[in-house]
């Protein structure tokens, strides 16, 4: 309710991580809410103008609804599934973890669409750049979720300056995604690596002569896309 007050109007709904993969590992996980149930009290809200409890709001929040969803680490014929979950219980759009196996992908996509489901929800493909080959083999090691081929590490890997060759191989995974059928976009998640993004962006000609908005441009936002 508060960021919807503010102007906030995409709301990302997670269940998180759990606490083991945090810096206190000894605190007790509390799950009174997963992905879904979020996801259902946010459009009860939005919808139906009240809360869980029955009590009428005013003004209801007018927020956009998404979900995060992995198709990249078994079991893989469950995860659309579990993304066809979600989007029955309010998600408008789905961000998917980073996303350096296009086949896996593809896959993943062909049985949305085999559910019906591409027509009801905007998918986000994950991308970044991986700094080194060092880099991609501790991420596929340590950060839950994340799948890196062996091809991909070997080319970074033999690369004269991977970092450079990174962001290459994220904006050639830009250029295969955007082919997809039912593929929106794309989440470039560049950690540690911000200012890399406008490169990104500009080398993937993914824009297409669009002018990008932010807070402040003296462009209305409804004469940007």
């Amino acid at each position: 309710m508060g960021g919807a007050a503010l102007g906030v109007c995409n709301l990302l709904c997670l269940s998180g991580d759990g606490v083991q993969s945090g810096d206190h590992p000894q605190a007790k996980p509390v799950f009174d809410l997963d992905c879904m149930s979020l996801l259902e009290i946010a459009r009860t809200m939005r919808d139906e103008q009240h809360f869980q409890s029955g009590r009428k709001i005013t003004f209801a929040p007018r927020v956009f609804l998404g979900a995060a969803a992995n198709p990249f680490v078994p079991p893989f014929d469950w995860r659309a599934q579990r993304t066809a979950k979600k989007i029955a219980a309010g998600a408008q759009f789905i961000q998917t973890q980073y996303c350096y196996d296009v086949p896996r992908l593809r896959e993943y996509m062909k049985s949305l669409d085999d559910m019906g489901l591409l027509d009801k929800v905007f998918m986000l493909v994950g991308v970044g750049p991986l700094r080194s080959a060092k880099v991609a083999e501790w991420m596929r090691s340590n950060v839950p979720g994340v799948h890196i081929p062996d091809s991909v590490i070997k080319r970074l890997a033999g690369a004269e300056k991977p970092a450079l060759e990174g962001r290459q191989i994220c904006i050639d995974l830009i250029q295969e995604i955007r082919e997809i059928k039912g593929v929106s976009g794309v989440h470039i998640m560049a950690y540690r690596q911000e200012d890399t993004v406008p490169e990104i962006v500009e080398r993937a000609g993914i824009l297409g002569g669009r002018v990008p908005w932010y807070p402040g441009r003296d462009t209305p936002y409804n004469d940007v896309v």
